[in-house]
């Protein structure tokens, strides 16, 4: 195996991967998403939806984590998302300090709108890619980012 890799190919990927993190991160990234989906769900709050139906039961403290924000604002946002019946929050099992959050009957609709629409937009700008490709980027970024979470 390789243990070094040629620096011209490492600083490209690197650019590409910025790239794609700073697009990704674009409000107006979000804005579209929820646009297309037509459902009535502030920007800010998008995120935190996503991460809970992803990775829930989660808690405050690692939510913030996730998405890179201070724990204070996550917990007004997490209280928002829940007054809005979108989630649902209850004492952890293993550390009843900790308040989880799931995605609730309402909120799961809305994250399939969202999945339908973020897969239509997709559609729209891969195009040109044929299912072979998007496989191949599919098990080349899983395998990166399993090795990045190592």
């Amino acid at each position: 195996m390789n243990n070094t890799h040629d620096p011209e190919i490492l600083r490209g990927l690197h650019a590409a991967i910025i790239d794609l993190v700073e697009e990704i991160n674009r409000p107006s990234r979000d804005e579209r998403l929820v646009a297309e989906a037509g459902i009535p769900l502030d920007r800010a709050l998008f995120p935190l939806l996503a991460s809970v139906a992803r990775y829930g039961p989660i808690g405050v403290v690692e939510v913030a984590d996730r998405t890179g924000r201070d724990h204070t604002t996550i917990s007004r946002q997490m209280a928002k998302l829940e007054e809005l019946g979108l989630i649902e929050r209850r004492a952890s099992a293993a550390d009843k300090r900790i308040r989880e959050a799931t995605v609730s009957a309402k909120g799961r609709k809305m994250v399939a709108a969202l999945n339908a629409a973020r897969e239509r937009l997709a559609n729209r700008i891969l195009i040109s890619w044929t299912d072979a490709e998007l496989d191949d980027l599919r098990k080349l970024l899983r395998r990166f980012a399993d090795d990045l979470m190592r």
